[in-house]
This record gives structure tokens, C-alpha cells and sequence, in this order.
């Protein structure tokens, strides 16, 4: 019986779930798509883009060549930015014969507003076995096997069950839900919140104003989310509140370390160009901005942001707009 797993992303998040599954006993393969690089990281065993300083063990093949990353796998762990997946999925489409696919990438296609499992089933087939994989789980952390908990999210609880017992071990615990939207949701739109709490560090707002932004962009994750199909109470689980805790708090967060440089006066464009590693919250805010204009959704914390970003609007006039929004009930 097979006992293979190929992940498809060579970034840190990818390998940290690579080095997760090898620690629970799987065969690991992974995939990138700089045939250079890939070559580099196979000959060193150290992805130094992306996660220095943690050894990657011999026994797992790091590839660019698309069949050798297939060979004998029996599942497949996607973890591409959301706006390359599709081009990367399609080098796979009609060359995964209905393997289980797992999602870990976060955020909302640009030019679709479609999520990545969405785009998975368009590549590779409506058919395709669809889970997600999403909590609270900075790569810098779990690739070292630092305590760490994640959901595994699927339609069909088995193969939710799959991807638990194939990521669990001594220190990554997987739990299991049937709410794949809300899973994979709460991983994209809590990233927008960081933007914001990265922005208020910046500025200097304080830890009155930042827990208010982080609780009430909660609020308008799980808003958007219900009006989407997802079940409202994920939201306040580790895909939700645990992964936007985590993301709006920690120094290892890229979305809010934008923030906080977009906070104290630099501009996105000469974040974006100094950057490799991918800040997912730019592009989800702008497609949630879009998707809730269209929709009708209420999400204030997500316009204030987006116009912060791409209309240069001034923070401390964004926080003014916010504050002086009409007074509601909490609830």
C-alpha cells in the first residue's frame, strides 16, 4: 500500500507541512516550480528563501519535474499562492487520476473571487476528492515541531480523517470539520484583519484600539462567511479566531508586518518589490472588497483597509471613518 505524499509549493508553509507529514511516518515528496532553485534546495537540503536554518531530511526527493514529484504518491497537499495555483495546477491536470487533493493555500482568486478548492475542481475535475487544511500555524514554528494545532476540513468526514491521520503527531494535533468553505474562508479573510492590526501597530493606535479591530473583524469574517455557506460557529474555532489571532499577533506574520510598515509611512508597491515571500492579505482584501460590494455584505474594517492600500488613503483617517460609523447594537 502506498504511504507517499506529494506537496505541490516549495515555500515555507509548504515545506513545513512536508516536514509535518514526514514526522508522522509518511514518504514525502515536494514540488517547485523554479527548476534552479528546487535544485539548489535538493543539493543543500535548505530552503534559504524561505525558511532558513531548518534541515530538510534526505529521505524527502525535492523536485521540479512533475512526474518524478508524482511517482507513487497517494494524496496531494497543495500549498501555491492563490494567484499562481491555477496556472501551477494546470502542469497536474489529468495527472493525478483522482488522488485526494488538500488545499493549504489562502486567499481569493483576483480575476474569479473563486477560493482555491474552487479552482482545484476547476483544473482538475469536479470529481477531484477536495479537503482543506487550515488553523493557526506559522511555518516558521511547525516545520521545527514547535506545539501546533490545525483543522482538517472535507464534505466527506473521511477524508477530513485522512489528512488527520496522516498530519498528526506528537506535536501537530489535527482536528476534523465537514465545513470546508468556513475552514478555508476563516485561513483568507483573517488575513485582511492582519493587514489592519499590522497598520495599527504601525501607526501607534494602541491595545485598546487593536483588540477591538481583531474582535470586531471576527465579527465581519464570520458575517461574510454565513452569507457564503459557511457555518458560523467555524469562525470561532482554530480556522477562525485561532489562525487570526495568531496571524494579527505574531512577529512571523507577513500580513501584519505589512501592515506595520504601511502603518509608519511606506508605500505597497516598494513593500511588494523588496519581497519574495507573499503577503496573501493584499490581493484577498482586494477581492473581498469586490465580492462584498457585489454581494451587499457589510464589511467595514475590510473598506478601510483596501483604501489604505490601494487608495492611499490615511490610517488615522481610516480609523476616524470607523469610529465614527453610527452606533449600533454589539449583537
Amino acid at each position: 500500500m502506498a504511504n507517499k505524499s506529494l506537496v505541490i509549493g516549495d515555500g515555507g508553509w509548504g515545506m513545513a507541512i512536508a516536514l509535518s507529514l514526514h514526522r508522522a511516518g509518511r514518504q514525502v515528496h515536494v514540488w517547485g516550480f523554479d527548476e534552479e532553485y528546487t535544485a539548489e534546495v535538493a543539493s543543500n537540503r535548505e530552503n534559504r528563501k524561505f525558511l532558513p536554518g531548518v534541515p530538510i531530511p534526505p529521505d524527502i526527493l525535492w523536485t521540479s519535474d512533475v512526474d518524478a514529484a508524482l511517482d507513487g504518491v497517494d494524496e496531494v497537499y497543495s500549498v501555491v499562492p492563490t494567484q499562481f495555483l491555477r496556472p501551477t495546477m494546470e502542469r497536474f491536470a489529468h495527472k493525478l487520476a483522482g488522488l485526494p487533493v488538500f488545499s493549504a493555500s489562502k486567499g481569493l482568486e483576483l480575476a474569479t473571487l473563486k477560493r482555491p478548492t474552487e479552482i482545484l475542481a476547476d483544473v482538475l475535475g469536479a470529481d477531484t476528492p477536495l479537503g482543506v487544511v487550515s488553523g493557526p500555524s506559522h511555518a516558521e514554528e511547525t516545520a521545527l515541531g514547535m506545539a501546533t494545532s490545525i483543522v482538517a476540513a472535507a464534505v466527506d468526514s473521511s477524508l477530513a480523517e485522512r489528512a488527520q491521520a496522516h498530519l498528526s503527531s506528537a506535536s501537530l494535533r489535527v482536528y476534523t470539520t465537514n465545513d470546508l468553505v468556513g475552514a478555508e474562508l476563516g485561513g483568507a479573510l483573517k488575513n485582511i484583519i492582519a493587514l489592519g492590526a499590522g497598520i495599527a501597530d504601525g501607526v501607534g493606535l494602541g491595545d485598546n484600539a487593536k483588540a477591538a479591530l481583531v474582535s470586531r473583524g471576527l465579527v465581519e469574517m464570520a458575517r461574510y462567511g454565513e452569507q457564503m455557506g459557511a457555518q458560523r460557529e467555524t469562525f470561532f474555532g482554530l480556522s477562525g479566531a485561532g489562525d487570526l489571532m495568531v496571524t494579527c499577533y505574531s512577529k512571523h506574520s507577513r500580513n501584519r508586518s505589512l501592515g506595520q510598515a504601511i502603518g509608519q509611512g511606506e508605500k505597497l508597491k516598494d513593500i511588494l518589490a523588496r519581497t519574495e515571500k507573499v503577503a496573501e492579505g493584499v490581493w484577498t482584501c482586494k477581492a473581498i472588497q469586490e465580492a462584498a460590494s457585489q454581494f451587499g455584505i457589510e464589511m467595514p474594517i475590510t473598506q478601510q483597509v483596501y483604501a489604505i492600500l490601494f487608495h492611499e488613503v490615511d490610517p488615522q483617517e481610516a480609523v476616524k471613518n470607523l469610529m465614527q460609523r453610527p452606533t449600533k447594537a454589539e449583537r
